[in-house]
């Protein structure tokens, strides 16, 4: 894992936007990632977002990673995995 890129384990649930979304520390600073409920059950199955998020934390971070290093922000600064 490149250690530049770190991803504390300080995940949420946001309501409005109906996804699960987590911080990462780029370089030292910070910039959000998330994945959205519908994608993450359909990728995963199960029922609960969250309890998916965390069963499938490693691949989600290592995707996210692979996005950051891409340069895949949006015009908000985050990173959406989809």
């Amino acid at each position: 894992m490149n250690q530049a890129i770190h991803f504390p384990d300080r995940e949420i649930w946001d309501e409005e936007k109906q996804a699960v979304c987590f911080p990462v520390l780029v370089h030292g600073m910070q910039l959000t990632c998330a994945i959205s409920k519908d994608v993450l059950l359909e990728r995963f199955g199960g029922t609960q977002a969250m309890d998916v998020f965390c069963e499938n934390r490693w691949d989600l971070e290592e995707e996210a990673s692979d996005l950051i290093r891409d340069q895949q922000e949006d015009d908000q600064g985050w990173v959406w995995i989809s």
